[in-house]
Parts: C-alpha cells; structure tokens; sequence
C-alpha cells in the first residue's frame, strides 16, 4: 500500500470528523494509506498578507518541517483553508531566500531548518491527476443515481493563482468527480464566492444572508444539495440554517456534504452515523438506494 504524508488541521479532529474518516477510507479502497504526521500544529490560518509580516508563516513552515522528520517530500491536505495556508507560505519561502533564511534564523533555537523542499497537495487534484475520476467512475459500488449537486468551492482551493488547483473562474473539478460518481451537477453564480467566513463568530447575519443566498441560488438551478471542500464553508453553510430558518420562514433546508463523503458512498462504504450526526441537515434525506 502507498503511503503518503497526511496533515489533518485541527478542524478535522473535531467538526469536521467526517471529512477525515472519509477521505481515509475511501483512499484505501486505492491502496492509499493517508499517514497522519506523528507531530503537526495549527496551519496557522489566517496568516496576515502583509508583504512585511513573516511571523504568521512560521506556523505552516513548522510543519512543512515535520514533513521532512516523516522523510518525506510531499504532504497532503484536506482542508481548504490548510491547503491554502501551507501551500502559499510553502511558494513564498521557495521564491524568497531571504524570508527562509530569516524564518530559519528565528527558529534556530529550536535546532529547526527548512529547505523549500517539500510538495503540498490537496486531495481533490489528486483525485483527478493521479487516480483519475475514470477510475474511479469503475469503482463505483453505489452511484448517487443522478441526485443533483451545486460545487460550492469558496474562496481558497481557487485564489490567488499560484495556488489555485482549478480555473479561478469556471472550476470544474467537484462537478467531474460527481459525474464520475453518477450524480449530476448544477451551475449557480454563486459557486466561487465566500461564505461569510470568520463573520460566523461574531456577525452571524452576514453568513445568515450568505447562506441564504448560496442556498437558494442553488435550489433555484434544481439542486438537491451542496457539497464543497472547506470545512468553514461546510460549517456556515449547513449549521447556519438553524439560523436562516429562524429569519426566513419560507426558506427551505439543503444537505451540505463534504466530497470525500459521497466518494465513501459511492466507493461502497458505510455512511456513518457518526458522520450523520456532524451534519445539521439530515445528509442522507437525498439517497435514493
């Protein structure tokens, strides 16, 4: 069995549980093994762009570093946010020896050194460059039988461009893997745009019209349900509509699914309760076998 560096983020061992067991088992039905780093810390998101500030890189470098103690060269992500994170400061140190050189100098003491060597992956490209979403399609043991699907990407699989594992503009890359999973995909305007964000923590209603939006936009083009890579996304889109509802009467709940998980069930693998009991609204309301 292959195996690869695995940096979980911290949102993975709580919340978002389900978008790690899933993404684990279904790789292994690849003979992939996601081998979790032995010691990793917070990516440190959301780290300041600042051209100036190299303070807030250390966090992700510290990691990139731990890759290496593993002896390997490349890592992957799950997260949206991880990715964006270790990647970006991972492309800063490689194009800037003197922001290595001073990240190294702080972290001398700690007998600590990066070489810019290290490849950071994010699972959905990997899915489709590596694997091939052909294979996959073959695998398929439980198709999702043409439910329909709204890609809701987010801000930070897709900018900026140096890190942008898709067109920034018209991404594709959730929708083939839906397709090849035998569901179908819906187009909304709304697919690239922020979900509030961080404005959960303490300007609920701007996610509240964030998400009724998003929401509503997709059901407008026929979707069944949403399903995205980002588990701040994830979470203000989904919890969020306790709160939607409670403003909007009239508004109509959606099930929002990380895509490692209806590759799990598509791939033939039990749809966990505990799973289940991460989401708000009932997931698995849309299977039709």
């Amino acid at each position: 069995m292959k195996k690869i560096a695995y940096y979980p983020g911290c949102t993975l061992k709580t919340t978002a549980a389900n978008f790690e067991e899933s993404a684990i088992e279904s790789m292994k039905k690849f003979d992939i093994e996601l081998e979790e780093l032995d010691r990793w810390n917070c990516c440190g998101t959301v780290f300041s762009l600042a051209t100036d500030d190299l303070m807030h890189h250390i966090a992700a470098i510290r990691n990139l570093i731990r890759v290496k103690e593993e002896k390997s060269n490349q890592v992957m992500t799950l997260c949206a946010m991880c990715y964006n994170t270790l990647k970006r400061s991972n492309q800063r140190v490689k194009s800037n020896q003197e922001d290595l050189d001073k990240i190294n100098d702080f972290m001398y003491k700690e007998d600590l050194n990066y070489n810019a060597d290290v490849d950071v992956l994010h699972l959905l490209p990997y899915l489709r460059d590596e694997i091939t979403f052909s294979k996959i399609a073959k695998r398929v043991k439980k198709s999702l039988n043409d439910i329909k699907f709204s890609a809701f990407y987010g801000c930070t699989l897709l900018r900026p461009k140096e890190i942008q594992i898709d067109d920034p503009f018209m991404p594709t890359i959730l929708e083939n893997l839906i397709t090849a999973l035998g569901g179908e995909t819906v187009e909304t305007p709304y697919a690239i745009e922020c979900c509030g964000a961080y404005q959960t923590v303490n300007q609920v209603d701007v996610v509240v019209e964030r998400t009724k939006v998003i929401i509503d936009g997709a059901r407008n083009q026929g979707a069944e349900a949403i399903v995205t890579s980002c588990p701040l996304c994830a979470f203000n889109l989904d919890h969020r509509q306790k709160e939607t509802k409670k403003k909007y009467s009239k508004f109509i709940e959606m099930p929002v699914f990380y895509f490692t998980e209806l590759l799990a069930y598509g791939l033939g693998i039990e749809f966990k309760k505990e799973w289940k009991d991460l989401h708000y609204v009932d997931p698995l309301s849309i299977f039709k076998n």
